[in-house]
């Protein structure tokens, strides 16, 4: 990957270069940042960068041997690492589908991931078996006169007998041997892990960066602008929100559905009413703990959810400037605002913030969605402070 192939992230850009040109090349480093904004295609594009034999100040030439073989993530000095399905499998049984997703969609994530390995309903790991793959190919001789380049995507998925692992050889690389961690949760990895290598913080995308580049994919220049801004800096949002699909929308239903009976339980007095929304909470909390859904598919709710209360609050206290939502989140927030307010708002996201933690930590899904209906018609009903 060329680096003027990526989407915006000049400064991380010009970072990068001049570390190679300078020779400084730390042996490990860890690109953090949000998701969807590049940090995987910047670590494609720095190993590319750092092997090409005929770069530039500003990028590799693009027409080597070298920077062709990278350009389909063949080339032999090109390891890479992540989270896969199968404590007897290792990453190398699933370098098609990588290879495919990259080349393919560019810019994703683990949900992305999952879909193309077909395990929606099924979290990943990188297991114990891959750092055994990991000594084997770094023992290896360099192919050319470059470095062995290691990419770790989602290294915060590594069990910890893995990270143990990963981290000797952190502590005694080999040489002429690079790691590159690609993390959207740093603070996940061990410590010890975080404290030997050296962190690229890669920012969110402007607002105009983003909407440019969806006005190329063809969308036009409104509805580009207004998805730029509610991406927040993210591009992979940005593409996500124009997706008008089923999925999408499916979210908004599951939100608007779990505070509609929460209010009617917590705050109307018709008991019949109540009785019905109580049903349907019920209802509700057994079907998004069905395994079906998959537990990235709950949690990735609950972000949104939090997401949407934020959204609302701010609505509410009068900041329409600083709200991010799509017409029909819009459409729902004008009569679904006054609701949250400054004595439920606090409660209402670590409610949600606690679900999502407990549905990472394998916890009973059934339990953990129930016992948030049970605690929504409790802080709807709040008043205001």
């Amino acid at each position: 990957m060329l680096f003027r192939e990526i989407i915006g992230q000049k400064g991380t850009k010009q970072l990068l270069r001049q570390a190679v040109r300078e020779g400084r090349i730390p042996h490990a480093q860890l690109f953090t940042g949000i998701s969807g904004i590049g940090k995987l295609q910047l670590a494609l594009a720095y190993a590319q960068y750092l092997n090409c034999p005929n770069r530039t100040e500003t990028d590799s030439c693009g027409t080597c041997p070298t920077c062709l073989q990278f350009e389909h993530l063949q080339h032999p000095d090109l390891h890479f690492v992540f989270p896969i399905v199968g404590s007897d499998e290792t990453c190398d049984s699933f370098l098609e589908q990588w290879r495919g997703i990259i080349l393919n969609k560019h810019y994703f994530d683990l949900d992305d991931w999952h879909q193309a390995l077909g395990v929606e309903t099924k979290q990943s790991m990188i297991y114990e078996k891959e750092s055994g793959e990991i000594l084997r190919k770094l023992s290896l001789k360099p192919y050319g006169n470059g470095y062995k380049v290691m990419i770790i995507w989602q290294p915060e998925k590594m069990n910890i007998t893995t990270a143990n692992k990963l981290l000797k050889l952190l502590e005694e690389p080999p040489a002429r041997t690079v790691f590159l961690m690609v993390s959207e949760h740093p603070e996940q990895l061990l410590a010890t892990i975080q404290s030997r290598v050296q962190t690229v913080r890669v920012p969110r995308l402007e607002t105009q960066i983003i909407a440019e580049a969806l006005q190329q994919k063809g969308i036009d220049e409104v509805k580009a602008n207004d998805l730029a801004r509610i991406a927040n800096g993210s591009y992979l949002a940005a593409l996500k929100k124009a997706d008008e699909s089923e999925e999408n929308q499916q979210e908004l239903r599951d939100f608007i559905a779990l505070f509609r009976d929460a209010y009617t339980v917590g705050v109307l007095k018709d008991p019949q009413k109540k009785f019905e929304s109580l049903k349907r909470l019920r209802q509700w909390s057994i079907e998004m703990s069905d395994s079906k859904v998959g537990r990235e598919k709950q949690k990735h709710f609950l972000q949104y959810a939090q997401q949407q209360v934020r959204e609302n609050y701010i609505r509410n206290i009068g900041q329409p400037e600083l709200n991010y939502q799509m017409e029909a989140e819009r459409d729902f927030s004008v009569k679904f605002a006054p609701f949250i307010h400054n004595g439920n708002v606090e409660g209402i996201m670590n409610q949600l913030d606690l679900a999502e933690r407990q549905i990472e930590q394998n916890g009973n899904a059934k339990m953990i969605f129930f016992d948030l209906c049970l605690q929504m018609i409790v802080l709807i009903k709040k008043p205001k402070q």
